[in-house]
């Protein structure tokens, strides 16, 4: 019997983002299976979201210039890191220096610099750079900021929380490290660089509490002026996952008819499905509303498909209806604790799904898109497929 995986990304991917999960999973599924034929289904262009009037509907769009901006701006911050990693902790440096509170202890700059000083990366952290080769880079940025007068110069004006202090403490480190790569000749990707600062900056207690990225903007509502001046640059980053999934709620007919096409079209005897996020909502309501022949085993990867069900947002099924006899009898569903979008399905249906607990080791919403780089899920699904 051949055997093939058919791969079902989740809600806000586009090209660029859908080609690195792509090839991590077929990566992955070499190792564990050698041989195995793997196929995506890549439905983000045709059927996710977009504004086809160019943003009439929200006002002031082109005046709060859209997403694009934003983007460019963050880009054009980095640029002036490459080439000096102090940058911010010059300009904190430059603020007026905190009054002393009546708290008893060291003061708040003290602290500071001795939790910097005398930092040590957790295992986790090591090992994320170390998969990238970057252990040593790291490790010599590290002695860099300590010694770099402009940290001293910044924990003069540091507050009881530090939150700006410390995460400009991890992007100035993060900046240090991408630049001893470069001198090497490393390429490090932007995406690789944001996932290995979300990684520090949880070690550091800054990006860890803030909901950061592209998740994160899309469940903060903008308030007061700044969100009125921005509410373009704030409706480019929540419409492709946000908008991707009230598009499926409204019109997911043509998300499911690709993956029903795409599945005509993959060779083998059995088919399995792997599917992310929003993919496995898809792929739980095509195989509720359809019988596909090939398809005997579905793996969803933090999916929301059991709490819609439970809540009756589920377009194929509404509670208390059960799964048809024809959908698969091997359904594997993989979930994070720390990932707020991912859910079981054991207990919402019992006897027809298994659910597998892993640990991303990150926060929300990194938890979230980081599963196909934890060997935990590699190591399910090389159980589960055997």
């Amino acid at each position: 019997m051949r055997r093939s995986v058919l791969f079902v990304h989740g809600t806000g991917v586009r090209e660029v983002s859908y080609k690195e999960s792509f090839a991590a999973v077929r990566d992955n599924l070499d190792r564990i299976r050698p041989g195995l034929e793997v196929r995506g289904c890549f439905w983000g262009r045709e059927q996710g979201a977009a504004m086809a009037l160019d943003g009439d509907s929200v006002p002031r769009y082109r005046q709060s210039r859209g997403g694009s901006r934003e983007d460019e701006d963050e880009i054009a911050v980095w640029d002036v890191l490459y080439g000096d990693p102090w940058y911010e902790l010059r300009l904190l440096g430059l603020q007026s220096a905190t009054e002393a509170g009546l708290g008893v202890g060291l003061p708040p700059s003290e602290l500071f610099l001795a939790d910097i000083t005398e930092y040590e990366p957790s295992p986790e952290v090591v090992d994320a750079f170390a998969a990238r080769g970057l252990e040593k880079d790291l490790a010599e940025a590290l002695r860099a900021v300590v010694r770099a007068p402009e940290l001293q110069d910044a924990a003069a004006t540091v507050d009881e929380d530090g939150f700006e202090h410390r995460r400009a403490v991890a992007r100035a480190v993060m900046a240090m490290t991408h630049t001893l790569a470069s001198d090497r000749g490393v390429e490090v990707s932007g995406i690789v660089r944001d996932a290995l600062l979300a990684s520090l900056g949880d070690d550091l207690y800054t990006e860890g509490r803030s909901l950061k990225g592209l998740l994160g903007k899309a469940m903060l509502a903008p308030v007061g002026w700044r969100g009125r001046r921005r509410r373009g640059a704030w409706g480019d980053a929540a419409l492709p996952a946000l908008g991707d999934i009230l598009r499926y709620q409204a019109r997911g007919q043509g998300v499911r008819d690709q993956i029903r096409r795409t599945v005509e079209n993959t060779p083998g005897d059995r088919i399995t499905l792997i599917a992310h996020s929003l993919g496995g909502i898809a792929c739980v309501d095509l195989l509720v509303q359809e019988r596909l022949e090939r398809v005997d085993q579905l793996i969803t990867v933090g999916s929301q498909a059991p709490y819609f069900y439970e809540i009756g947002a589920l377009v194929s099924l509404e509670h208390p209806e059960t799964l048809p006899p024809h959908f698969p009898a091997k359904w594997l569903n993989v979930y994070d604790e720390r990932d707020f979008l991912s859910y079981q399905a054991g207990k919402v249906f019992p006897g027809r799904a298994s659910d597998h607990r892993v640990n991303n080791r990150q926060p929300f919403p990194w938890a979230h898109t980081t599963y196909w780089s934890n060997p935990e899920v590699w190591d399910a699904v090389e159980t589960w497929l055997s």
